[in-house]
């Protein structure tokens, strides 16, 4: 069964602009602080962005402030992520996932949380 389900990954220059979407199954996750995390080969998994369930609060790793900006369309049950003068560094595949637990911050996704199968983003020099 497929829950949340990412799409917008693909390639693009150094400096150039991507925006990620996940959708997922059902309304329910509306109610869910969403996130964003990454892996690029032979590296740790990493959390990039969060999103409360309002929309209100959101948080960001200190590598992606000011370039990546979180969102949600609940009526679309979509989250997306903005990511704007991409740099090679940020090569990676990029998943999302509900619920995240606690702050924002921590990055915690429930263990019986929903993750999606990942989109590839490459960024070229």
């Amino acid at each position: 069964q497929v829950q949340l389900v990412e799409s917008g990954g693909g390639l693009v220059q150094a400096g150039g602009s991507l925006r990620l979407s996940c959708e997922a199954s059902e309304s329910t996750f509306n109610a869910y602080a969403m996130g964003w995390f990454r892996q690029a080969p032979l590296k740790e998994r990493e959390f990039v962005a969060g999103i409360s369930w309002s929309g209100g609060m959101t948080y960001y790793i200190d590598s992606v402030k000011g370039r990546f900006t979180i969102s949600r369309d609940d009526a679309k049950n979509k989250v997306f992520l903005q990511m704007n003068n991409l740099k090679t560094e940020d090569t990676a595949t990029y998943f999302c996932a509900a619920p995240l637990l606690g702050p924002l911050a921590n990055g915690i996704v429930g263990d019986s949380g929903s993750w999606g199968q990942g989109t590839q983003v490459t960024v070229s020099a």
